[in-house]
């Protein structure tokens, strides 16, 4: 049976009955704890006033509702306007906890399989190749992975993809090899070779982008239009798509770029127009508001605003390790103005399951062991807290990944969540 495609006045109809549930929760968390919703308000406006960030958006969800939001600050600091609830972000990799619902769906369906390889379904996978290295003459020395690639491998990035942006050996295969950038935004550019055998360690790569090629392979349809109708449109997650409309490019934030003395400046962002795929691991806009229900929906096990979206099986399985002794989370960069190294539980093992990280003990800003986490490269994080059931979500827009700055106002703001929660 052919599923029915949701028509845009049905989204926009699903997206006004929930901002009107959304609008009771706030204003009844708001007159139930105002002075603890002003401490999370002084942290957000101090760090925009101090100009450590250009501008900020924080919210925050626990089971009955929105808990908190907030928005401080400008969306450019050369243009100007000021930062708002529904000011539309670049997720980047926030975009790749999508794909990994979209995959969950088809392993439900049996669409997909965890443990198969993935070659199956794409045979351009079917013989990857792993980079050994570099001969005397500086050509890639290239051997046939151990064993295959599987979607659990590429959900957990233990396949061996990696980024260019955080391994030196890709930055110099791209370059020797005339294969183009993952930043081209082209096709081939995922040709690259694996740097470990699929399975053996931990490395942030682009497995995602392989997970939204597969969830097309068997959908038989463009990873946008999956997205649309499968998760944005029943979740009523209007503002959240890989294109945007003139209107909605009013409200899109400007990029910025740290800089050595620690100073920001507004950098152009250009969606490369000759995109050749829909990225599964980013490449989404989104806003505070909408990437909250879908964190909502995670929080209330697959389903939330009338629509369900996974079993609550399916989520309790990719909540937990499927990593099993190797570790994760922990990066080096190759391109320091793209990112920071990073490291964003020190002294804690970290673990991945099927779409995010997990902190294995208790963080030291209020979240539980065995809650879920990523990011975007902008600085763009986000939490999910099963065990005291809180979600949580703080947007900037700037590089590097991992800025000093915004990690600690991200602390800030999570602990200050804790504490509203606390103190209501």
């Amino acid at each position: 049976m052919t599923k029915r495609r949701h028509s845009r006045r049905e989204i926009l109809q699903a997206a006004a009955a929930f901002a009107a549930a959304v609008s009771l929760s706030a204003n009844f968390t708001r007159a139930a704890a105002p002075q603890s919703h002003a401490q999370i308000d002084a942290v957000l406006r101090r760090a925009a006033e101090a100009k450590e960030v250009p501008g900020v958006v924080g919210m925050a969800a626990f089971d009955k509702g929105i808990f908190y939001e907030g928005a401080f600050g400008t969306r450019d600091l050369a243009k100007g306007p000021a930062m708002t609830p529904d000011t539309i972000f670049r997720l980047a990799s926030m975009t790749k906890a999508v794909t990994s619902v979209a995959a969950m769906q088809l392993v439900e369906q049996g669409r997909l399989q965890l443990d198969h390889p993935i070659g199956n379904v794409l045979p351009e996978l079917s013989a990857p190749q792993v980079l050994e290295g570099f001969d005397d003459s500086g050509a890639p020395r290239l051997r046939p992975a151990k064993r295959p690639i599987t979607l659990r491998l590429l959900l957990t990035h233990t396949a061996g993809f990696g980024y260019e942006f955080l391994n030196s050996d890709l930055i110099r295969f791209v370059k020797v090899s005339g294969t183009p950038s993952t930043s081209t935004g082209k096709l081939a550019s995922l040709r690259q070779p694996l740097v470990f055998d699929p399975g053996d360690r931990w490395e942030y790569g682009i497995n995602l982008d392989w997970v939204g090629r597969a969830i097309e392979a068997v959908s038989g349809e463009p990873l946008a239009v999956y997205f649309r109708d499968r998760i944005f449109a029943p979740l009523g997650m209007s503002d959240t798509d890989y294109v945007i409309s003139t209107a909605q490019q009013a409200r899109l934030v400007g990029a910025h770029q740290r800089k050595p003395d620690g100073s920001l400046e507004p950098i152009p962002v250009p969606d490369p127009p000759w995109r050749e795929f829909w990225s599964g691991g980013g490449g989404l806009y989104s806003t505070g508001r909408d990437y909250l229900v879908f964190l909502q929906m995670l929080m209330h096990q697959g389903s939330f605003n009338g629509a369900r979206l996974l079993r609550p099986e399916t989520v309790a399985l990719m909540g937990q390790n499927q990593i099993g002794d190797i570790s994760a989370g922990v990066a080096k960069t190759a391109m320091p103005l793209r990112s920071n190294d990073f490291d964003f539980f020190p002294g804690i093992p970290c673990k991945w399951g099927l779409g995010y990280m997990i902190n294995t003990q208790p963080g030291p800003n209020g979240r539980s062991a065995g809650s879920l986490t990523w990011a975007g490269i902008y600085n763009t994080y986000y939490w999910l807290d099963p065990q005291k059931r809180v979600a949580g979500i703080i947007l900037t827009q700037l590089l590097p990944f991992a800025d000093h700055q915004t990690l600690k106002l991200y602390g800030e703001f999570e602990a200050a969540v804790y504490g509203a929660l606390k103190a209501a």
